[in-house]
């Protein structure tokens, strides 16, 4: 098996995420470029490739169990493990011209089944393959948006920035990072939540303030730092955030 790092990004087709895959490669670490559809993986891995990256798509839709179990099997047979698993897939919804409780339940439940329940079965799934590394690293995409303390504050960056579907589901990606980097304290990996910045994406919109090469910068330190970094933080460009 290859001593390389291997590392999963979900969403990697894209934005954040197939920067992310290209800093991660940068770094000499094999990068497995996930995509919802064989067109889209391919795609990622032609880019990442061209630059000399050691790159490969692979298909993962996070909102398919059928799909996640493919690519962790896939994954176990051609590497035998995982190192490092950057959760980055995600997806804004919201109505920005209705109130918090104008927004749709279908808003809400499509929200929630990406960004935290497809965020969940990844990690289920890969979570014994990151078991078998020797120093195995899980990145949980959150925002800054999710920020309860800063919601309830006025006069916060984002006390007037309500896209609440949105926001919560980044509340719970955070509770969740704690609970699980709860459970694997005794181990060697580590689990924390990144908040990549505001991006000029598709997601981030017009007024974004952050080019997309900064706005992996977070993630990527995470799913490299030592032993000696943190386990259970939220963090964005190596400062930590209030809950």
């Amino acid at each position: 098996m290859s001593s390389k790092k291997i590392a999963l990004i979900t969403g990697a087709n894209k934005g954040i995420g197939l920067e992310t895959a290209r800093q991660l490669g940068q770094k000499g670490i094999t990068a497995l470029a996930g995509a919802r559809d064989e067109a889209k993986a391919a795609q990622a891995e032609e880019e990442l490739r061209k630059e000399g990256l050691d790159a490969h798509g692979i298909v993962v839709d996070v909102n398919s169990a059928e799909s996640i179990q493919k690519a962790a099997a896939r994954i176990e047979r051609d590497y035998g493990r995982l190192d490092i698993l950057v959760n980055n897939a995600g997806v804004m919804l919201d109505d920005a011209k209705k109130k918090p409780s104008e927004q749709s339940l279908e808003v809400w439940r499509k929200t929630f089944e990406t960004n935290l329940f497809g965020l969940i079965a990844v990690t289920q799934a890969m979570l014994p393959l990151l078991r078998k590394s020797d120093a195995g690293r899980i990145v949980n995409l959150s925002s800054i948006l999710g920020s309860i303390h800063f919601h309830a504050t006025p006069g916060s960056p984002i006390y007037d920035m309500k896209m609440p579907a949105y926001d919560v589901s980044k509340s719970a990606v955070n509770a969740y990072t704690v609970h699980l980097a709860w459970e694997l304290k005794d181990t060697a990996i580590k689990v924390n939540a990144a908040h990549p910045g505001w991006v000029k994406t598709e997601m981030g919109g017009e007024g974004a303030t952050m080019e997309i090469t900064d706005g992996a910068k977070t993630s990527v330190a995470l799913a490299t730092i030592g032993a000696d970094g943190p386990s259970g933080a939220f963090v964005h460009m190596g400062e930590t955030l209030p809950w």
